[in-house]
C-alpha cells in the first residue's frame, strides 16, 4: 500500500541526507519525495511517497520521529488531504498532430510552456493521478523526456459551518 508522509525537519544541512540514509538503511524505496521551506524559513517540509504493509510504515514513522532534525512527522496517508505534483512533458510531434497534443493538453488543463519545429513541452500540474493519466494519454505521440516534481501534500483544513441559533448569532462553528 501507498503512503504519503510529509515530515516537517530542520532546515539544516545533511536533515535530507539523514532521511533519504534511515531509507535506504531499512530497504525502502521511496516512490517520490520533494522538499522545500515552509512558511517558516528554518523549517522544511519534506514530502515522500513510499509503499509497504502497515507494521513497516509505522515502524518508518516512529524512525522518522527519531531522527534529530525533524521536527513532526504526520501520515497522510488515511486522512483527507491535498496533493499536487508538476510535469514537465516533451513530445516529439509531426505537423499534423500539433493540434491534437494541444487539445489533449487542454483536457488536462495543461499549458504549452515550450515549442519548436520538432517537439512541444508542456506543463500539467495536479492529483498524481492525473499525471498518469496524461502521461498514458501523451504516450502514443513518443514522449521523449519527463521531469515530475514528486508529491506535495498538505492536509486539508476542517471545513466550517455557521450555525444560527441565538446564542452564537454569526459565529462560525466546527462541523
Amino acid at each position: 500500500m501507498k503512503r504519503t508522509i510529509t515530515v516537517l525537519v530542520e532546515n539544516t544541512f545533511g536533515a535530507f541526507d539523514r532521511v533519504a540514509t534511515m531509507f535506504s538503511g531499512k530497504g525502502f524505496n521511496i516512490h517520490s519525495i520533494s522538499i522545500g521551506r515552509t512558511e517558516i524559513d528554518e523549517v522544511s517540509r519534506m514530502t515522500i511517497v513510499t509503499e509497504g504493509n502497515d507494521q513497516i510504515l509505522d515502524q518508518v514513522t516512529k524512525q522518522l520521529n527519531r531522527l534529530i532534525d525533524t521536527i513532526k512527522v504526520v501520515d497522510l496517508s488515511h486522512i483527507p488531504k491535498t496533493l499536487r505534483e508538476l510535469a514537465l512533458i516533451k513530445i516529439n510531434y509531426e505537423h499534423d498532430s500539433i493540434e491534437e497534443i494541444k487539445n489533449l493538453s487542454d483536457i488536462f488543463r495543461g499549458k504549452v510552456v515550450d515549442i519548436n519545429n520538432k517537439s512541444v513541452t508542456i506543463e500539467i500540474t495536479g492529483p498524481p493521478e492525473k499525471i498518469e493519466a496524461a502521461v498514458n494519454v501523451l504516450h502514443p505521440f513518443g514522449i521523449v523526456e519527463m521531469a515530475r516534481s514528486g508529491t506535495v501534500a498538505l492536509k486539508r483544513g476542517e471545513q466550517l459551518k455557521e450555525v444560527k441559533s441565538k446564542k452564537s448569532k454569526g459565529k462560525k462553528e466546527k462541523k
